[in-house]
């Protein structure tokens, strides 16, 4: 018998990315993944400078875009298939959580409705945007950055970007179901913690409330974002290929946990 030896670095090899907020965080592990398993990368982002950095540093494409505004989410796709041809995955990932987003008591219209335009209806317009393309390949895979708070309440609201994260969770899964039939996969990540500079700067700030924090997490830390971008690189390629419409929990066990405080 002959065995058939797969090359998992290649497992992406020929397939074109987008990647939104693709110029830090998540967004850059992940186009840091994509590249390494041979994917062609395309960097939607806000910010030029970064954004130019991180195509560089993966051998990909910048497309600056404003993730919330129709004309260039569609340009960014659009610009992607001429550039490539196709958009075989679309990781709609840009998102923001500001300090004026609090208790429902304290956030005022605006600042709601900022983080509603930056967190849900970007995915509404980039899920769009990427199914005209999809629909005529006739296959594709949409990762949606949702979050573990779309599954479960947190004591500490941040009341617009949980609601949103709930809409993207929502809006992922009915997506999953229409166009499944059509070779299109659509799946919410749903991320636990990640470590950032700002829950760094918490953690030395604040060891107690840092504490408070972490016990709610079985594995005791927050994810590094490779460990987030190997979630994605796996909804990206054909190994998840009987996966759609799902809620892809990396949360380091939070939502199967019942904890007591300190």
């Amino acid at each position: 018998m002959t065995i058939t030896k797969m090359d998992l670095t290649q497992r992406l090899a020929g397939k074109v990315a987008v990647i939104t907020g693709g110029a830090s965080g998540i967004g850059l592990a992940t186009a840091r993944r994509f590249a390494a398993e041979g994917a062609k990368v395309v960097i939607g982002d806000m910010d030029s400078v970064t954004g130019e950095a991180a195509a560089a540093e993966v051998g990909g494409s910048f497309i600056k875009v404003n993730v919330a505004d129709e004309a260039e989410v569609n340009n960014l796709f659009d610009e992607t298939v001429k550039l490539h041809g196709r958009v075989d995955i679309a990781f709609n990932n840009a998102g923001i959580s500001p300090p004026d987003d609090d208790s429902i008591e304290t956030t005022e219209l605006p600042a709601w409705q900022k983080v509603q335009d930056v967190n849900l209806k970007s995915v509404y317009l980039c899920c769009r945007a990427a199914l005209r393309h999809m629909t005529k390949q006739g296959s594709g895979s949409i990762i949606n950055t949702a979050s573990f708070v779309a599954v479960m309440g947190s004591a500490t609201s941040q009341i617009s970007y949980t609601a949103s994260k709930g809409g993207v969770l929502a809006m992922s899964r009915e997506l999953g179901v229409q166009f499944a039939r059509q070779g299109i996969r659509v799946n919410a990540l749903c991320p636990g913690p990640v470590n950032t500079p700002l829950l760094q700067e918490l953690f030395a700030k604040d060891p107690e409330r840092a504490a408070r924090r972490l016990i709610h997490i079985p594995i005791g830390r927050f994810a590094q974002p490779e460990e987030l971008a190997a979630a994605v690189a796996f909804l990206a390629s054909d190994d998840s290929s009987f996966i759609t419409g799902s809620t892809f929990l990396v949360d380091g066990g939070i939502s199967g946990a019942y904890v007591t405080a300190l």
